[in-house]
């Protein structure tokens, strides 16, 4: 009953995500959400059967009475606790809550607190307090907490026990059939905020939790091995090894500048708002727009090992937070300094974030510079210094430098909570408004650190490459998990380093973040063979698409048709061209699996 009572609190809370959807429908989000709730149930029940045998077998009361109603309501609040967690998680990634977040806690408590600051907290908690209450009055009336022990001979007490633990047990199987429920048990729609809403939250993140503990294996071999190897390599056959060099110099120095949460929906010559990005526009217009590029997953740390190790993200997975795989990785941190290069990393906040210190100690960086150097004076958010300040320091910084180089500046302010160190842009109070406040002042600061710049002898001979980290949910509102829209960022070359006569111009390649590398090093004849998952968004013969991934599923887009698949449901969910045939649909589903199998294949081999 209190499962359920969560659900409906899950579908009230997002009632706007279920425009569209009947009243049968929503029944149904309970009927196929019965086995996993009593499957969770089954559960939580079995601690309180064995010590109720334990006592019926005993002359005396091992366990006093009170012990059951600490378990009930200790068992409700964490039902309730997951609830809320759940709320905000949602509304920030699209996905349940999942090991991931409590990976993300573990790593960086400050960072993940801080990325939760612009939920409703107050309202999240009166839900939590509700639910507890309602749970607990519901126990009371349903639980008889005394325990009373029925007289029967041994060999009866030895029956019913063996009885009632089997009973249960098959209810916590879910099934009579040799393999165990799995999430699969609650999809029944073709519209997945239905079957989103039909899963048990509790019984989905044990199950998460479980399968990311247990010893690492591959949970994605839809296909056979060498036929999953062989699609991909395939897939990034080119006719001529080839490019358009777009650039002035051999060797410019190169700056990539990784704009936190900068979605496409803010850039208006990528179909997004009008206002949110107005310096953007005029750096496009003297730069090399690539309008057609996806990011590798949902989160920081799938972005950061994308642009600089051209590897995709790994779904549930991260590999940058394991020093003994990450270390493997290609990296152009290493690439820039084996070639002559100074490297150097700029971060607001702390670079122990997600272990992003160690990749770049591991990928020979020369120089750090995060909210450990900076003056505390200067740090304006939780999340560390504003991108006013780094961008200043950066520049202070490359103007003392001798040699080429090669650095990665990581923007911080377009973050939860959206703090600023100087009155919004947009005097809204909704948190869109927020974030399209705190995008403005990083698109002002961008323009300034340009404008800085510009002073500098070193300016003329840099490359610079500005790139998402990532999608984000806002300022629309509407980017599901699966919806590739979510995924959909700016890549933009700037700088005087490009050739005059293609400032301005625009690609429409297909691709992806992990294309950076091999388009760079491509540019500047260097080697792209380390770095098998990126291609060269400038060699006319490259083939375009684009594989993005999250915690229960993969998207994979061609040119003409891309589908999205949750991998828990074991079924497709999106397919963005309805007029496709079904043989442009299959294939795309393909290439999908095969990408997803070997991307984690690769990962585990690592």
């Amino acid at each position: 009953m209190f499962f359920a009572i969560t659900r409906a609190t899950f579908e009230i809370y997002f009632s706007y995500k279920f425009h569209g959807v009947t009243v049968g429908d929503i029944v149904k989000t309970f009927l196929y959400g019965i086995r996993m709730d009593a499957s969770a149930t089954a559960y939580i029940a079995l601690i309180p059967l064995l010590v109720f045998i334990i006592n019926w077998f005993t002359s005396k009361k091992l366990f006093k009475t009170i012990w059951l109603k600490a378990y009930t309501w200790f068992c409700l609040f964490c039902i309730s606790l997951i609830c809320i967690v759940d709320l905000g998680l949602f509304t920030e990634w699209g996905s349940k809550v999942s090991f991931r977040a409590f990976d993300t806690l573990y790593n960086s408590p400050a960072e993940s607190m801080s990325s939760t600051a612009s939920s409703p907290v107050a309202l999240h908690l009166i839900i939590g307090l509700t639910l507890l209450i309602i749970g607990i009055i519901l126990s009371n009336f349903i639980i008889d907490y005394s325990f009373k022990k029925p007289a029967e001979t041994k060999q009866n007490k030895i029956i019913y026990s063996v009885l009632l633990i089997g009973i249960n047990l098959i209810i916590l199987r879910g099934t009579l059939s040799p393999d165990p429920i799995d999430q699969s048990a609650g999809y029944f729609s073709d519209n997945q905020i239905l079957d989103i809403a039909a899963q048990n939250t509790e019984w989905n993140l044990a199950n998460n939790v479980f399968e990311n503990l247990r010893h690492p294996y591959n949970p994605y071999c839809f296909l056979p091995t060498a036929q999953a190897k062989n699609i991909v390599d395939e897939t990034f056959k080119v006719k001529k090894d080839t490019t358009i060099h777009v650039l002035n110099t051999d060797k410019p120095n190169v700056v990539i500048i990784q704009l936190e949460s900068f979605t496409a929906d803010v850039i208006q010559s990528l179909g997004g708002e009008k206002g949110d990005a107005p310096n953007f526009e005029k750096f496009i217009k003297n730069g090399i727009l690539f309008n057609n590029i996806y990011s590798a997953g949902d989160r920081t740390d799938k972005g950061i090992i994308a642009i600089l190790s051209g590897f995709p993200s790994q779904a549930i997975r991260t590999i940058v937070v394991d020093t003994n795989k990450q270390k493997k990785l290609p990296s152009l941190l290493t690439e820039f300094k084996d070639n002559g290069y100074t490297t150097s990393y700029f971060y607001g906040g702390t670079s122990e974030y997600m272990d992003f210190d160690n990749y770049m100690a591991d990928h020979k960086t020369d120089h750090i510079t995060d909210e450990h150097i900076i003056p505390k004076s200067e740090v304006g958010s939780t999340w560390g210094a504003h991108d006013n300040i780094l961008f200043a320091k950066h520049v202070e910084y490359l103007s003392k430098q001798n040699k080429p180089f090669f650095s990665l500046i990581q923007t911080l302010t377009n973050h939860e909570p959206f703090v600023l160190p100087v009155p919004p842009h947009f005097k809204g109070k909704d948190i869109a408004d927020q974030f399209r406040s705190t995008t403005w002042f990083t698109d002002s600061c961008l323009n300034a650190y340009f404008e800085d710049a510009k002073k500098h002898a070193w300016y003329k001979n840099t490359l610079f490459i500005l790139v998402a980290d990532h999608g984000h949910r806002l300022p629309k509102k509407t980017s599901a998990a699966f919806d590739p829209a979510k995924y959909h960022i700016p890549l933009l070359f700037f700088g005087d380093a490009i050739k005059p006569e293609y400032r301005g111009t625009t690609i429409t390649k297909l691709g992806n973040q992990t294309d950076i590398a091999a388009t760079l090093l491509a540019q500047l004849n260097l080697s792209q063979q380390k770095f098998k998952w990126s291609k060269n968004l400038l060699n006319p013969y490259a083939p375009a698409f684009s594989f993005f991934d999250w915690d229960n599923g993969f998207g994979f887009m061609l040119p003409e048709q891309a589908v999205s698949y949750d991998s828990s449901g074991q079924r497709m969910i999106y397919t963005k061209n309805k007029n496709a045939s079904k043989a442009a649909t299959d294939n795309a589903l393909l290439h999908g699996k095969a990408f997803m199998q070997q991307i984690f294949t690769e990962y585990l081999a690592y």
